[in-house]
């Protein structure tokens, strides 16, 4: 009973609170206008307060999204794990707020009240006291670990299940090796993962591949990228990034002979895809990008570096960004998407020179050292006159000029994929740091008995409980049509819990943690990854998700148009 009185509080206190930070989004948009225009000048000015806006946007609509899902049905555990995200998030999104109200020079009257408010106090009293913690972590430990409040139909829960336990089996007992001697990604991985499908996933039926023909499903592939995210990132796990950005691509803006010729192929495995975008002075702003396109008989040539190509070495084909129209002030309307096919290569270097009859250009790339996500590595690449046939450009003479939209369009999947990645090395983590304390004795009892364990383990379940709620529901909304800033958003935030749960996971195995040989520490180093690419953390934060909230808030405002400020 006390349980329910808690999650309907919660629900009272996250509806009172989101008024607060809408008028905050009001004033930042107004902030941010010209003559009730968005103006990216003022926009820019305004990026601290931005930022703030976007995480407190993130935590909200999680814990909205959490307490939603405390069904009837929902156990303890699955409640005690919403309670406790709910409270935490409830503190962060108020401290924003107050944040956002001061630096708008709004009344900060209403946000004091809210955090003076009786049911407020009682709140974090009862459902976030340490007694709680304790409680919750108990009920963690008890369940090994096993967060699974969010129902699946048959089919998803089946694909779910099968893909865990090929992880556990397959995946596993090669994930070390793979980190620990910097390998590349065997067949002994990818001829297995061919078999069961994962290339095909945001492919089609009609082209070979195993999403429906009329819609997406996007929950699958998240399904499917957690569980092998959770024995090995590098190794399993991202390796549908790659075919899921390039099929969509292909999918909003290749011909029909492209997407009949590459789909299959891409959904089989052979060949295996890399995406090269980021160039040495351009990561996230894409619209900058420079590789050079130039026009000659029957295709292009290509001239400049890539670099953070993942995969490229084992690859036989990259989706490459390249600036087609030579006026720079075209900005991302000068930017089309090109395939380009190399051989096959294992090692940490290739170089691959084209025919005399193609005019000799070449391709040369080196893998990137790095302190995790070791398995597929990340290249750098030179062009050097490497030609591209017309048939190469997506969607022909008329995908000229389009790349930055097709791009766009396959990265919105990798958002969502990479959110499968964030969590499913949550997942990882929380069940060694179980495992660990379980066995570790420290003063004559195991380390999981200390109540200080327990509620660190309460937080990191909650953690990860929200964020696999919140991917799951908008991969469905994605389906339907909607949730494109929403896929954003989950990345941001699945992508920075993940950081923090394997950081204290670590924490909670010591010094052990800390040696390599430990899985934990793969965990730690894989996940510190996830918030840097595709999309980095603060131009999603900055240029997707407060854009939008802002953008929106413009579109929505009342005649008046502004919450008026108070000087």
């Amino acid at each position: 009973m006390a349980a329910n009185q808690d999650t309907q509080a919660c629900a009272s206190l996250l509806a009172r609170l989101r008024p607060l930070f809408e008028q905050a989004t009001q004033a930042l948009a107004q902030s941010c206008a010209e003559d009730g225009v968005f103006s990216a000048r003022r926009f820019d000015a305004q990026q601290v307060a931005s930022y703030e806006l976007a995480w407190a946007s993130a935590d909200l609509l999680a814990a909205e999204t959490a307490i939603q899902g405390v069904g009837s049905g929902a156990n303890a555990l699955e409640t005690g794990l919403a309670l406790v995200f709910g409270v935490d998030a409830i503190s962060s999104v108020l401290a924003r707020t107050e944040m956002l109200f001061l630096e708008l020079g709004l009344d900060i009257a209403p946000v004091q009240a809210f955090a003076s408010n009786a049911a407020w106090a009682a709140l974090r009293r009862s459902a976030g006291s340490a007694a709680a913690l304790q409680a919750t972590g108990r009920a963690l430990a008890d369940a090994d670990g096993e967060v699974g409040g969010v129902v699946l139909d048959e089919a998803h829960a089946m694909a779910q299940d099968a893909f865990r336990r090929f992880a556990a089996d397959v995946v596993a007992p090669q994930a070390e090796a793979l980190h620990r001697h910097d390998l590349t990604v065997p067949e002994s991985l990818l001829q297995p993962l061919r078999e069961m499908g994962v290339f095909g996933l945001s492919v089609p039926e009609r082209f070979g591949g195993h999403a429906p023909n009329d819609r997406d499903d996007t929950l699958l592939m998240v399904l499917v990228t957690e569980a092998l995210s959770e024995a090995s990132l590098a190794g399993a796990g991202s390796l549908i990034t790659r075919p899921e950005i390039l099929s969509r691509a292909l999918m909003a803006g290749g011909t029909e002979e492209q997407k009949s010729h590459w789909l299959p192929r891409i959904a089989a495995g052979d060949p295996l895809c890399a995406i090269a975008i980021t160039e040495p002075d351009y990561g996230s702003d894409v619209a900058s990008l420079m590789l050079r396109g130039t026009r000659v008989e029957g295709g292009w040539r290509l001239d400049g570096a890539k670099t953070w190509c993942t995969f490229a070495g084992k690859a036989g084909l990259l989706m490459v960004v390249v600036r087609t129209d030579p006026d720079r002030s075209a900005g991302h309307r000068g930017l089309s998407l090109m395939l380009v096919e190399k051989p096959s290569d294992d090692g940490h270097a290739f170089a691959y020179r084209q025919s005399e009859a193609q005019g000799g250009g070449g391709l040369t790339g080196k893998a990137i050292a790095t302190i995790g996500y070791r398995g597929m590595h990340s290249f750098e690449l030179s062009f050097d006159h490497l030609f591209v046939p017309d048939s190469h450009v997506i969607g022909g003479a008329a995908g000229l000029g389009k790349g930055f939209y097709f791009t766009m369009a396959g990265m919105m999947g990798g958002r969502m994929q990479t959110a499968g990645r964030a969590s499913g090395v949550m997942r990882a983590a929380i069940r060694a740091a179980l495992r660990y304390t379980e066995d570790r004795k420290v003063f004559g009892a195991p380390l999981l008995d200390c109540p200080l364990t327990l509620a660190k383990l309460a937080r990191m379940g909650a953690r990860y409980a929200a964020c696999q709620r919140l991917a799951y529901a908008v991969a469905r909304t994605l389906d339907e049509g909607g949730g494109r800033m929403e896929a954003s958003l989950v990345k941001l935030l699945a992508c920075r819990s993940a950081e923090w749960v394997t950081r204290e996971a670590l924490q909670l195995h010591g010094g052990n943690g800390y040696a390599e040989e430990s899985p934990v520490s793969r965990y730690f180093v894989d996940a510190r990854v996830l918030s840097i690419f595709e999309g980095a953390e603060e131009t999603l934060a900055l240029k997707v998700i407060a854009r939008s909230l802002l953008e929106q808030a413009l579109a929505d405002a009342t005649p008046a148009r502004a919450v008026a400020p108070v000087h």
